[in-house]
C-alpha cells in the first residue's frame, strides 16, 4: 500500500461490517500473564522452544528457529547459505521488498524474474534465462498465500546446485502438491507481523529439513553462539535476531485457530471467485491445482481498465472503498522501481557498491508485473475472507454498481 492507502486501512469506522484483525481473546491474555509469571521473558524460555516445536511439525519439517521478524529470517537464511558477496539471487518483483533488501544485506545482488500472470507468483519458466556462473540461490514468493511453481523451481535449482529459499510470509499452512510449503526448498522463511494469518506483532521463523543449515540460522540470530558451547563462546559472526518469550505465548494460542480460519478462507474465495467472475472486466488470480492448500493472505483478482470505460485503478478502487469494501492496489511500486534500486549508483546499507559497476536497474522490465503494479492488481485483506456469505455478496454487489455506473462515473472524472 502506499501511504494514502495505508491512512484509510486505518480508517475502518466507514466500512461494511467485516471481520477484525488480529483475532484474540481470554485465551491470549493468560498465555501473556504465563509468559509473565514465568519470569523469563527472553532466551531460555519455554514459549519459544514449545512453538518451534509445534510449528516444525506444522510445516511439515524437522526444525524452526523463531526470530524477530521475517526480513531478518531472510537474510540469515541466505548467510546460513554461506553464498558470497557478489553472487545473484533470482527473486520476483512484485513482493515485499524485504524479498530483495534482503539479498543486498547479505552483500549479494537481486536479480529480478517476471511473475506468472495467472498467480502473481514467480514464472518458473523464466527462470532459467536468469541463471549465471553468479546465481547462487532462487528465494520464490507464496503471494497470497497461493504457492509458487515448487516442482519446476527445484528441478532448475537442482540442476544449477542453487539453494531455494522459500518467502512464504504470505503462506503458513499453505501447500504444494500436498506439501506444506517451506518443507520443499532448503529453508522456509515466514513472518508473524500484525497483518499475517499467523502473527504475534512482529516476529518471524525460519523452517529447514537440513540440520546443519538449521544450526547456522540458530548460531547468527543469537549473537553467533552455537548450542552447546559457552555463553561468551562466539563461534560465527551473528547479533541478536531473537523472538521474546511474550510473542511467542500469542503464537502458541493463536495456530491453535489456522486450521479452522483457512478452512473459512478457503471456502469463501471460491465463493467469491464465482460471484466476481460474473462481473465484466473482473478476473480473480487462477488457483493452480497443484496449490491442494491455498491459505488466502490475499485476495487477489485482476482490474481490466478499458472495459470499465477507462476508469483507472485508483479511482475504482477508491470508490470501492466509499462504498465500504476495503479493495486497495497493493504493490503499486515495483523493488526495481524504487528510488534506491535506481540509477547507476546502487548502494546498500552502509553505502558500499558491488563489484559489479554496470549494476543498473533503471533498464529493468518485467511486463507481467508491471502491469500488475501499475494497472490491474487489486487486493482483498485476508480478514475479509473470514466473513460470511453476506461479506461476500457485499463485495461482489459493490463491483457490480461500480461496472454498472461506469459511464457515470466516467464522466464525473472528466469534469
Amino acid at each position: 500500500m502506499n501511504r494514502s492507502n495505508t491512512k484509510i486501512y486505518r480508517n475502518k469506522k466507514k466500512w461494511k461490517d467485516f471481520p477484525k484483525w488480529p483475532q484474540y481473546g481470554q485465551r491470549e491474555s493468560r498465555a501473556l500473564l504465563r509468559a509473565l509469571n514465568s519470569g523469563v521473558w527472553g532466551i531460555g524460555g519455554k514459549e519459544t522452544e514449545k512453538f518451534e516445536k509445534t510449528f516444525a511439525e506444522y510445516q511439515h519439517c524437522k526444525y524452526c528457529v523463531t526470530m524477530a521478524n521475517g526480513s531478518v529470517t531472510l537474510r540469515n537464511a541466505l548467510l546460513a547459505c554461506n553464498i558470497e558477496a557478489g553472487s545473484e539471487v533470482i527473486v520476483p518483483p512484485y513482493t515485499f521488498l524485504a524479498t530483495a533488501t534482503s539479498v543486498i544485506e547479505a552483500n549479494c545482488i537481486p536479480v529480478f524474474v517476471d511473475i506468472d500472470p495467472d498467480t502473481y507468483c514467480i514464472d518458473y519458466r523464466k527462470i532459467e534465462k536468469a541463471v549465471t556462473p553468479r546465481t547462487k540461490a532462487i528465494i520464490p514468493v507464496h503471494l497470497g498465500g497461493h504457492a509458487a511453481a515448487m516442482d519446476k523451481i527445484m528441478e532448475i535449482a537442482g540442476k544449477y546446485n542453487l539453494y531455494v529459499i522459500e518467502d512464504c510470509a504470505h503462506a503458513h499452512g499453505a501447500e504444494y502438491k500436498g506439501k506444506r510449503v517451506g518443507s520443499i526448498g532448503d529453508i522456509g522463511s515466514f513472518s508473524f507481523q500484525s497483518s499475517k494469518n499467523l502473527c504475534c506483532g512482529e516476529g518471524g521463523a525460519i523452517v529447514s529439513n537440513n540440520k546443519e543449515l538449521t544450526e547456522k540460522c540458530w548460531s547468527i540470530h543469537n549473537c553467533g553462539r552455537i548450542r552447546d558451547g559457552a555463553w561468551y563462546q562466539h563461534e560465527n559472526l551473528g547479533s541478536n535476531y531473537r523472538l521474546s518469550q511474550f510473542q511467542a505465548a500469542i503464537l502458541n494460542e493463536q495456530i491453535k485457530k489456522i486450521d479452522r480460519q483457512i478452512d473459512k478462507r478457503q471456502k469463501n474465495a471460491a465463493y467469491l471467485d464465482e460471484k466476481l467472475s460474473q462481473i465484466p472486466g473482473i478476473r480473480p488470480l487462477i488457483r493452480k491445482k497443484e496449490a491442494t492448500r491455498h491459505t488466502y493472505h490475499l485476495y487477489l483478482f485482476r482490474y481490466d481498465t478499458e472495459i470499465f470505460s477507462g476508469i483507472p485503478r485508483d479511482i475504482f478502487t477508491k470508490s470501492l472503498r466509499n462504498k465500504g469494501i476495503p479493495v486497495f492496489e497493493g504493490y503499486n511500486t515495483l523493488i526495481y522501481k524504487q528510488p534506491f534500486m535506481q540509477g547507476k549508483r546502487f548502494a546498500t546499507f552502509n553505502e558500499w557498491k558491488h563489484t559489479n559497476p554496470n549494476l543498473n536497474y533503471s533498464n529493468t522490465f518485467c511486463p507481467v508485473a508491471e502491469n500488475s503494479a501499475e494497472t490491474e492488481g487489486c487486493w482483498l485483506p485476508q480478514n475479509i475472507l473470514l466473513g460470511d456469505k453476506k461479506n461476500m455478496d457485499d463485495i461482489a454487489d459493490a463491483i457490480s454498481r461500480v461496472h454498472d455506473n461506469k459511464k457515470r462515473l466516467r464522466s464525473k472524472i472528466r469534469h
